[in-house]
């Protein structure tokens, strides 16, 4: 009788494998061939079949789309759970776009801490991104918070001109806050001043895909893209544990 138990969950093992193989095969020929129609501009990152519908989810850069299983079409747009109204593609793009908050140097950071500081969050900011100065004003109806700030120059010359000002004074924090808030410049940087950091934080922007300012990340890795209101900031800030 145990022998025969061993035998029936082998059979019932072995027939699942070509269904999961089929299955990989299928995701495989279908990045290959989606790649190659949409170009290297655009890189697959994943194709994953989803339990709904027959179709296949795919990420390109930090967007998902969704094609057939031959991938002669392709969706765009969010799918949604008709009896629960979530946003299932919106769910997975917010798990999929985390940053592991450890992970940021935040050396790289101008840092500035209201309060005692035990809540944290870092952003992406453009010192001529004018939701960025909204969002700056937002901050300071919040307690408690420390802030570490990339300086991110992606709105032109001028913004990489500003960045470098503002980066080399004496209180990066101080002077960022001042410029955004007051539109206080900062003075001219000292031909001494090393601007490595501002190139390492472009390629951070790259590599995470922080394609506006500002971006918001939490602790909990989760990110918000564009302004949000001291409101919607503290309850954002108390879900996460």
């Amino acid at each position: 009788m145990h022998n025969t138990k061993k035998i029936s969950w082998l059979v019932l093992v072995l027939s699942l494998l070509p269904a999961a193989a089929l299955a990989q095969s299928t995701e495989a020929k279908l990045k290959k061939l989606l790649q190659g129609r949409l170009g290297n501009e655009q890189p697959v990152e994943s194709v994953t079949k989803t339990p709904f519908g027959g179709l296949y989810e795919v990420k390109v850069g930090n967007e998902l789309v969704y094609t057939d299983a031959e991938g002669k079409f392709v969706f765009i747009g969010h799918v949604f759970d008709t009896e629960t109204s979530k946003d299932l593609t919106q769910a997975k793009l917010d798990e999929l776009n985390k940053i592991k908050f450890s992970d940021l140097p935040l050396d790289l950071a101008a840092k500035s801490v209201k309060g005692n500081g035990k809540r944290v969050i870092a952003v992406f900011e453009d010192p001529n991104c004018g939701y960025c100065k909204r969002f700056r004003k937002s901050l300071v109806e919040i307690k408690d918070l420390t802030v570490y700030t990339f300086m991110y120059p992606v709105l032109g010359d001028d913004s990489l001109k500003k960045v470098k000002n503002l980066w080399c004074s004496a209180d990066r924090a101080k002077a960022w806050d001042d410029w955004m808030l007051e539109n206080k410049a900062a003075p001219n940087a000292p031909e001494s001043c090393s601007t490595a950091a501002i190139d390492k934080v472009i390629e951070l922007g790259k590599k995470y895909r922080v394609t506006g300012t500002p971006t918001i990340i939490f602790a909990d890795g989760s990110r918000v893209p564009g302004a949000i209101d001291a409101k919607t900031l503290e309850n954002k800030l108390a879900q996460i544990k």
